[in-house]
């Protein structure tokens, strides 16, 4: 085995999908892409890594929620847009033509594009690790959207895409905990 640099050891521990985290804070609704994402549990507990440098991340604390929207392999060039400008200056929902739908519980939007999206409540901050935990509160999927595949991001500008499922449902069943 060849020698990496422990700097770069977090690129071999890819996170989940990308997502875009979407936040209201009265005035203006903002997107941001998150890479660094955590499901807790066999729930709809999460976590996922921001901090103060992010624009978003006034209103995230403000107003304790958000929507986690989960977009797929062909949004790439918008996904990396969105996080490569500042919703400061920036009305990225008009500039990256997404459309804010209305949630049931939250004020942040969801967006129409993505293959879902969950809204959640912050319900902790660990500012020592820049962690938000979430509780989710309602989740959607548009099981009619063509892709499904999400993207990965490894950490260093490049992406992973989800491949092929592998069914192994029947081996785990006896392993995993009813209702999944």
């Amino acid at each position: 085995m060849k020698s990496l640099p422990l700097e770069r050891a977090f690129t071999l521990l890819e996170p989940g999908p990308v997502v875009l985290v979407t936040t209201s804070d009265e005035r203006k609704d903002n997107v941001m892409t998150i890479t660094w994402t955590m499901v807790l549990g066999f729930s709809a507990n999460f976590a996922i890594t921001t901090g103060s440098w992010n624009y978003s991340y006034a209103a995230l604390e403000a107003t304790r929620e958000c929507v986690i929207s989960i977009p797929t392999v062909d949004m790439i060039d918008t996904i990396i847009g969105i996080g490569t400008c500042s919703g400061q200056d920036t009305d990225k929902f008009q500039k990256f033509g997404l459309t804010p739908l209305r949630g049931k519980h939250v004020r942040a939007p969801l967006i129409k594009e993505c293959l879902a999206n969950i809204e959640c409540r912050v319900v902790d901050i660990i500012d020592r690790h820049n962690i938000i935990v979430l509780d989710g509160l309602a989740a959607y999927f548009d099981d009619t959207r063509k892709e499904k595949r999400t993207l990965h991001a490894v950490g260093d500008g490049t992406f992973i895409v989800d491949g092929r499922k592998i069914d192994r449902k029947e081996m785990m069943r006896s392993k995993l905990p009813s209702g999944i």
